[in-house]
C-alpha cells in the first residue's frame, strides 16, 4: 500500500512531535496573533446549527477519525487481541488503574481547589506517541513489553473516553442523544450486511452518511462529538471496522493527529518567571512523568503478584519501569481534556497545554533514554514472537481488503 509507511509508529510519533513543536514556535513569533485569530474564526453561517471555530472543527470534527480508529483497536484487543480474556486483561487493567489514580491524586494535591477541575488531564497515555518511542529505542526488547504498553494504553484511552463523556458534558439534549443512539443502531445494522455489499460504492457512501449524521446528532446533544467516533467504532462489525481502520489510519496518523497537535500546541508562552506559573502547570508536569511511573509500576507489580502470573511470563521490574515512563506521554487525549476542563478559563488552557507538552516531553526523553539503555541488555531478538505479531497485523489488513 502506497501509504503504508505512515502506519509506522516511529513515523507517527515524529509527525506528532514535529507538528507540536511547529505550533509552539509559530505561536511565539510574529505570526502568533494571526494564527490565534485564524483558530478562533467562524464560518459566515452555522452548519446545520453548529457554529464552531476553526480550532473546534479540528478538535470536535476531524479528531473523530482518530477516536474511531482507537475504538476499532479497542474492540479488536478485547475480542481477538491482547485483552481477549479476563486473565489477559487483568494485569494491564490493574496497571492502567494505578496509572490513572496516582497522577490524579498528585494533580489534586499540587493544583489545589482553583485547578481541581483539570484532574483527568494527566491520566491519559498517548498510544501513538508512546508506541512510537518504544519502537524507536526498544527494537530488541521482548514483545511482552510492547504488548503490555499497548494493552495499558488501550485501557487508558477507554478510561479517558469515559471521563470525556461523563465529566465534560455541560448540557444534554435528550432528543438529539436519542436520535444519535438510533444512528449508532443503523450503523451497526449496516455493518452486519457489509460482507454481501462490500463492493458497492453506494453502500460505503451510505455508511459515511450515517456516520456523519450520527456525529452531528452527538455534537448537538451536548456530549463531546468525539464520542460519536468511539460509539461507531465499537459497534461496527469486524470486517467493515478493519476495512475502515486500514483506510483511515493514514489519514489519522498523517493529517488528523499532526493538525490537532499543531492547533493544540500553538499557545503563546507566558512571559513570567517559572516560579509564577500557576499550580495547574506544575501539577501536570509532575503528575504525568512521576504519577504514571509509580502508578503503573507499583500497580503492575501488585497485579502480577496477586494474579500469580508465572515468573517466565511476567514483565520484569526494569521493563515495568520503562512502560511506566512511556505511560507519562499524555499528549493527544491530555491536550483534549485540558481544553475541555479549562474552556471557561483561557489562561489555564495555555498553562495546562504547556504543562502537558513539558510533562510529555520529560516522559518521552527520560523514557526513550531509559528504553535505549535497557535495550542493550537484550542481545538477541525473539524473531518468532515478532514474526507472529507482524503476521497478525498483516492478517488483519488482508481480512479488511
Amino acid at each position: 500500500m502506497a501509504l503504508s509507511w505512515i502506519r509506522n509508529p516511529q513515523v507517527s510519533a515524529m509527525l506528532l512531535l514535529g507538528a507540536a513543536i511547529l505550533g509552539l514556535v509559530v505561536a511565539n513569533t510574529g505570526l502568533g496573533p494571526g494564527l490565534q485569530e485564524l483558530k478562533g474564526a467562524h464560518l459566515p453561517f452555522p452548519v446545520f446549527g453548529l457554529d464552531l471555530s476553526a480550532a473546534h472543527w479540528v478538535t470536535d470534527g476531524l479528531l473523530v477519525v482518530f477516536f474511531f480508529v482507537v475504538a476499532v483497536e479497542l474492540r479488536y484487543e478485547f475480542t481477538q487481541g491482547e485483552l481477549n480474556s479476563l486473565s489477559k486483561a487483568a494485569v494491564p487493567t490493574i496497571a492502567a488503574l494505578g496509572g490513572v489514580a496516582l497522577p490524579a491524586l498528585i494533580y489534586f494535591n499540587v493544583a489545589g481547589a482553583d485547578g481541581a477541575q483539570g484532574w483527568p488531564i494527566p491520566t491519559a497515555t498517548d498510544i501513538a506517541f508512546a508506541l512510537g518511542v518504544l519502537a524507536l529505542f526498544g527494537k530488541r526488547l521482548p514483545p511482552r513489553v510492547r504488548a503490555l504498553l499497548l494493552a495499558l494504553a488501550v485501557i487508558d484511552d477507554l478510561i479517558g473516553i469515559l471521563f470525556i463523556a461523563v465529566f465534560f458534558t455541560e448540557s444534554l439534549s435528550i432528543p438529539h442523544l436519542g436520535a444519535a443512539a438510533v444512528g449508532v443502531a443503523v450503523f451497526w445494522l449496516l455493518g452486519r450486511v457489509y460482507r454481501s455489499r462490500r463492493g458497492s460504492v453506494a453502500f460505503k457512501a451510505l455508511l459515511v452518511v450515517v456516520a456523519l449524521v450520527t456525529w452531528w446528532l452527538v455534537a448537538m446533544s451536548g456530549i463531546h462529538a468525539t464520542i460519536a467516533g468511539v460509539a461507531l467504532g465499537l459497534v461496527l462489525s469486524p470486517a467493515p471496522a478493519e476495512s475502515g481502520r486500514v483506510q483511515l489510519e493514514p489519514l489519522s496518523n498523517g493529517i488528523v493527529l499532526p493538525l490537532f497537535a499543531f492547533v493544540s500546541a500553538s499557545v503563546a508562552i507566558p512571559q513570567v518567571p517559572l516560579g509564577e506559573l500557576s499550580p495547574v502547570f506544575w501539577a501536570i508536569v509532575i503528575a504525568l512523568p512521576v504519577g504514571k511511573l509509580f502508578g503503573i509500576g507499583i500497580a503492575g507489580l501488585i497485579g502480577q503478584a496477586a494474579l500469580r502470573v508465572p515468573r517466565e511470563s511476567r514483565v520484569r521490574v526494569p521493563e515495568l519501569i520503562g512502560v511506566g515512563l512511556l505511560g507519562g506521554i499524555g499528549f493527544t487525549v491530555s491536550l483534549l481534556m485540558n481544553e475541555l476542563a479549562h474552556r471557561s478559563t483561557p489562561e489555564l488552557i495555555v498553562e495546562g497545554t504547556l504543562g502537558v507538552l513539558a510533562g510529555s516531553l520529560i516522559s518521552a526523553v527520560v523514557g526513550g533514554t531509559y528504553i535505549a539503555l535497557l535495550d542493550r541488555r537484550y542481545p538477541s531478538v525473539d524473531t518468532g514472537e515478532r514474526a507472529a505479531l507482524d503476521a497478525d497485523e498483516q492478517r488483519r489488513r488482508t481480512d479488511a481488503e
